[in-house]
């Protein structure tokens, strides 16, 4: 653990190929991004006429678009390119699945303010012929 907090092991250019178990964890979260991006694909299809309809798109291309720079970080390490498969580009990605999920929580957040005035516009509607 001494090692993963030093400046050498995240920002060195030739860092080797993950360990054992490090890829199987790194494969598994690239795997759960495939299997969430499915999901996310079907919630998007369902909903396609409802308010989380914008949801539903934000959490697809989160999740596709994680899962093929997931794919690509392995693949560089795997082959062990030298500029590519450094591991400042996983704090990279992490750090734009970070700002990226602070914008999709955004979202969320207004899904009641958007509720509440189609409620409001419905009610409304009502009495126009």
């Amino acid at each position: 653990m001494g090692n993963f907090l030093t400046l050498n092991f995240w920002f060195n250019l030739r860092p080797g190929v993950f360990t054992g178990f490090s890829f199987k964890v790194v494969a598994g979260f690239v795997i759960l991004m495939i299997v969430s991006a499915v999901v996310a694909g079907i919630g998007k299809k369902r909903w396609l006429k409802s308010l989380y309809v914008g949801l539903w798109n934000s959490l697809y291309y989160f999740f596709l678009t994680n899962a093929i720079v997931g794919l690509f970080l392995i693949f560089f390490n795997y082959e062990m390119t030298p500029f590519l498969s450094a591991r400042f580009w996983f704090l990279l990605w992490a750090a734009g699945m970070i700002v990226w999920a602070v914008f999709i929580y955004k979202v969320v957040v207004k899904i009641p303010q958007r509720k509440a005035r189609f409620e409001k516009e419905k009610e409304f509607k009502k009495y126009i012929p």
